[in-house]
């Protein structure tokens, strides 16, 4: 699964080396070294201004953790959830309730400089945390699926529809496979337009092949990643005496 992770890379640096157009704009990012769900979160998707014409890139603000357009009201308009849908699982993407209206023309791609799994040693207690992070100095592409949710995504005069999200996860494979058995589904660049394209199905080879892990390098980091108030570089620093909590050693 991928239920944490660090993104620094401003939207409008990014929306201008990938040829998108910056939705959010810089009074509304801050670098986030300690990604939770429920998190606003970057999301790169691809739309049509008008029925015919060519579907162009965009960068936007979108809550991590997708509400499927079915879901219900509560009496206080908020939706009624039992659970964050965070992740999709690849193989299930076009067949899942919750992901498949979403998986046949909402996907997007969520960058990301890395993240973080947690794996048990036996001989520490507790959980150990990993780093895994594009090697390349550029972020990381991940594929997801995004929805509208909310009145405004039929009536415009409701106001504007929440943006949500959920991150397609993969069989982890390699190094990475020892600390987890699920990754987040990394899209190479030359896969980008076929994944974000509305108007095609979700690309089934992309959803079935092992993925490639040759940009990618782990490392051990710092426990102080495990409480979510916590945020800086120094999470995503490899792990010593330097940056590990008081009592830890």
């Amino acid at each position: 699964m991928c239920g944490r992770f660090a993104v620094t890379t401003d939207p409008a640096r990014l929306a201008a080396r990938i040829g998108a157009a910056d939705e959010i704009g810089a009074a509304n990012w801050t670098p986030n070294y300690n990604v939770a769900p429920t998190t606003a979160i970057a999301a790169v998707v691809a739309c049509h201004d008008q029925p015919d014409d060519r579907a162009t890139r965009r960068i936007r603000l979108m809550r991590w953790g997708l509400l499927p357009t079915w879901v219900k009201a509560g009496a206080d308009g908020r939706p009624r959830v039992k659970a964050q849908l965070i992740n999709a699982r690849a193989e299930k993407l076009t067949t899942s309730p919750a992901f498949r209206s979403a998986a046949r023309s909402q996907r997007c791609l969520v960058p990301m400089d890395g993240y973080y799994e947690w794996m048990r040693r036996a001989e520490r207690p507790g959980k150990t945390p990993y780093y895994m992070f594009g090697t390349h100095g550029r972020p990381l592409l991940v594929a997801g699926v995004w929805s509208a949710w909310g009145p405004g995504r039929s009536d415009p005069g409701a106001g504007a529809p929440a943006l949500t999200a959920a991150i397609v996860t993969t069989d982890a494979v390699g190094e990475l496979a020892r600390v987890h058995d699920r990754m987040p589904l990394v899209v190479a660049e030359r896969d980008w337009d076929r994944w974000l394209d509305p108007d095609a199905p979700a690309p089934a080879d992309l959803l079935a092949a092992p993925p490639d892990i040759g940009g990618i390098g782990m490392r051990e980091v710092s426990t102080l990643v495990n409480k979510v108030g916590n945020n800086g570089p120094e999470l995503i620093a490899p792990a010593d005496r330097g940056n590990q909590p008081v009592g830890l050693f």
